[in-house]
């Protein structure tokens, strides 16, 4: 047969290529599936028809089989970002219940609810719509409190996960868009986080709202249009809590959805990295399969965060918006700190100096160093630390074997020395309440922690250094007894002294 006179290859309903050899079989009766279902006589069952008329229009089978057979490593490390994932299913599940009874509006009512203390006080509705969400509305203030407490875990889970993604040197070639995808995801649980928070409009949260508003007006000559598009004008306005309501349920969600299935999908094309062990190699993964082994154990972890969600919702208090009172903008609460992830703003606004150079005639606003600045600086260097190592070290190739921390004392230390700074910062958001604690002038707080705020990271970093660089001149544990010298797969050696069975059926103790 000539070229010219060659068939066209037979397609399937989606232009897929139909395999020949299991269409004739299938014509000739000789199909195995056909004839064991003659031999038999059963008929294929309501399920199997269904997955049969599934996968003919959607092709889906073989990535389902794919999906189902992908290996999970075995370390406890990398269930983190799935608690993460499961915090963020029951944030939607809870925020879904408060928005059936939350009113974004600024408008002023007279309060007549069931909060004695509040009755005829004007209120706006949004204030007034979470005091009946916590006193009218049954499991109201549970939902409240589960929500909050878990936007609290979720931010914290987040961190650590990114943490240990960091010191293990995960973020490394191919992974480094992974990092950054991730490191987005952690900016906005933040603005989720802060945007949920200044929702209920109450005097903590409009103090928090106010704070925000100064440093967005402190960006020299957007400053002022970029406050005016968050907030819809110059602080109070009405506008802010319809806005603020638009981004917490509606934008951010939206972004967190498609960053959240994009991370995962990295994960999945990129395979798991992994501890160095016996048995791993870069080409491989040790561990267990999704389906079933780490399919339950992923669903028990969820319903066990959600328990654990669930029992501090209703047993911990948190954000009571009623001893606050409403949001009066001539008044500022004193204790007043946000929650712990936004804490560290709070407090470098609290201790930089009254500090305001002009620079080409524009006087530049004390908040917008501490406010601006300097996280813009240490998140940037966060999230471009996988670019920056790698043009430091030169090391282009790819790394599917993870490091452990004392492996890179440099990397070590760099992110502890970080990690404190944020840590300082935080304690000074609370500088009256320690001063109050201490008996100290909230004045000599200040300067110390001003001190701190630079000794700290610089010492966290030298320990650190020292720390790591003393553990790497020891032997790594796989070391001791490498596969192949009479150690049992490269076990650990672990010192001390050991009992050994001797021929006569008597024990000797040897050194281990």
């Amino acid at each position: 047969m000539s070229a010219g006179d060659r068939q066209p290859p037979r397609v399937d309903s989606l232009g897929r290529p139909l395999n020949e050899a299991a269409v004739e079989l299938q014509e000739s009766g000789n199909d195995p599936d056909v004839l064991r279902e003659q031999v038999s006589g059963e008929e294929p069952t309501e399920l199997e028809r269904i997955t049969t008329w599934l996968d003919e229009r959607t092709g889906l089978a073989g990535l389902v089989r794919t999906t189902l057979r992908k290996v999970f490593p075995d370390h406890w490390s990398f269930l983190l970002g799935e608690i993460a994932l499961f915090c963020f299913v029951i944030l939607v599940l809870t925020g879904t219940f408060l928005t059936f009874f939350y009113v974004p509006s600024a408008g002023a009512v007279t309060y007549d609810g069931t909060y004695v203390p509040l009755q005829g006080a004007s209120v706006s509705q949004a204030y007034a719509s979470v005091l009946h969400l916590s006193f009218d509305v049954r499991a109201g203030l549970l939902f409240r409190q589960i929500h909050h407490w878990t936007a609290v875990v979720f931010v914290a889970v987040v961190v650590t996960h990114l943490s240990r993604v960091f010191f293990t040197g995960a973020f490394r070639r191919p992974r480094d868009l992974n990092w950054l995808i991730g490191f987005g995801l952690l900016t906005f649980a933040i603005a989720e986080g802060f945007t949920g928070y200044s929702l209920p409009d109450d005097l903590l949260s409009g103090t928090g709202a106010r704070i925000a508003y100064s440093a967005a007006m402190s960006v020299p000559l957007v400053g002022p249009y970029v406050a005016s598009l968050l907030f819809g004008g110059e602080f109070p306005t009405a506008a802010f809590l319809p806005r603020f309501f638009v981004l917490h349920v509606m934008l951010l969600p939206a972004l967190f959805a498609g960053a959240i299935v994009a991370h995962v999908g990295l994960v999945f094309l990129q395979k798991h990295t992994q501890f160095r062990g016996p048995l791993a190699r870069p080409d491989n993964v040790v561990g267990r399969h999704f389906w079933p082994a780490q399919a339950f154990l992923s669903g028990g972890l969820f319903f066990l965060t959600a328990a654990v969600l669930a029992l501090m919702g209703g047993l911990v208090q948190i954000n009571p918006v009623w001893a606050y009172g409403p949001f009066e903008p001539a008044i500022v609460s004193s204790p007043a700190q946000p929650d712990w992830y936004v804490g560290w703003l709070d407090g470098a606004l609290r201790i930089f100096p009254p500090f305001e150079p002009v620079i080409l005639g524009f006087t530049i606003p004390s908040p917008f160093i501490p406010g601006v600045v300097v996280p813009t600086i240490l998140f940037t260097l966060v999230a471009l630390w996988p670019f920056v190592e790698r043009r430091v070290t030169g090391d282009r190739g790819a790394h599917n074997l993870l490091d452990w921390p004392w492996e890179n004392p440099f990397r070590a230390a760099s992110g502890a020395a970080i990690l404190s700074v944020f840590a300082v910062l935080t304690l000074a958001g609370g500088n009256d309440v320690i001063a109050a604690f201490l008996d100290l002038p909230v004045e000599t707080l200040t300067w110390i922690f001003r001190v701190l705020a630079i000794a700290v990271p610089v010492a966290t970093f030298l320990v650190t250094w020292a720390l790591c660089v003393s553990r790497r001149s020891r032997p790594a544990p796989d070391d001791a007894h490498p596969a192949g010298s009479g150690g049992e797969l490269g076990a650990r050696h672990r010192g001390g002294t050991a009992v050994r069975r001797n021929a006569a059926g008597g024990f000797d103790e040897v050194e281990g």
